[in-house]
């Protein structure tokens, strides 16, 4: 298996894509919009019909595409304070829309079937490179607003009175998720990338541990589901997004039946 460079790629990809997703959605969940990686998934799909039409790097075109969306969305929090999912399918009815009207013209001449299910034989180096660029630089970021982003998550109110710029916080919090949608969608696909953003902090979460651990043990889950995903992919001949998204979910009832083990 390891033998071809294809394989190879998709692995080193698949341990960034298992490490920023869990990150990243475990603050999403906390802040109930674990639909925001949905939206923007489809929005990166738009993103990339965009890219492959205008011949410009489809990852960087998804990224683009992806982080003006997810500003759409924090902008327009501020009108529909009380119906964030309002939100949310303004855009993806916005970014379904444009992806539909570009692919159906012909002109993107590409597989759509590796964009929408995810496909390890198209990980290229110049991707990886791109990955590996834009991972670093979201996990800096994290960290250099890990404490902040902890306080707006839980508390935005209380966050405003201690002086910290939530609107600012949120706004870069919703590129780094543009981002990590970018990463992904090589390996995921449109339709499974919000599966590898929230169900590896769902089983995380039926831990119970504090937030560090809950963190830790969501990348540990992401990487088993991604890495377990990828090898079944290659073996099953069948498409890498739907194999990853049917482990994490055997992952998830794993840990649900253990958890309930232990309690017994």
């Amino acid at each position: 298996m390891l033998q071809y460079e294809f394989m190879r790629n998709a692995l080193m990809a698949g341990v960034m894509v298992s490490i920023l997703c869990p990150f990243v959605g475990l603050f999403l969940v906390l802040k109930r919009y674990s639909m925001m990686g949905d939206t923007l998934s489809h929005a990166s799909f738009a993103g990339i019909a965009l890219g492959l039409v205008l011949n410009i790097n489809p990852l960087l075109s998804s990224f683009i595409f992806t982080s003006i969306c997810g500003l759409l969305i924090e902008g327009l929090r501020s009108y529909y304070k009380k119906y964030a999912e309002l939100v949310m399918s303004i855009i993806l009815t916005l970014s379904i829309g444009i992806a539909i009207i570009i692919i159906s013209t012909g002109k993107t001449g590409a597989n759509v079937n590796s964009i929408l299910f995810g496909s390890i034989l198209t990980v290229s180096k110049s991707d990886l490179i791109w990955m590996f660029c834009i991972s670093i630089l979201s996990l800096l970021i994290i960290g250099l607003l890990y404490n902040k982003l902890i306080y707006v998550t839980f508390d935005e109110d209380g966050a405003k009175i201690t002086g910290i710029k939530v609107k600012l916080v949120n706004y870069i919090f919703t590129l780094l998720v543009g981002a990590t949608i970018s990463v992904s969608i090589r390996i995921l696909g449109v339709l499974v990338i919000s599966s590898m953003i929230v169900v590896p902090v769902a089983a995380a979460l039926q831990l119970k541990k504090g937030f560090k651990k809950t963190l830790i043990w969501s990348i540990i889950f992401g990487f088993i589901d991604i890495f377990a995903g990828l090898i079944s992919s290659y073996y099953f001949g069948s498409a890498p997004g739907g194999t990853i998204a049917i482990t994490s979910v055997i992952v998830l009832i794993m840990v649900m039946i253990f958890n309930n083990i232990k309690k017994k």
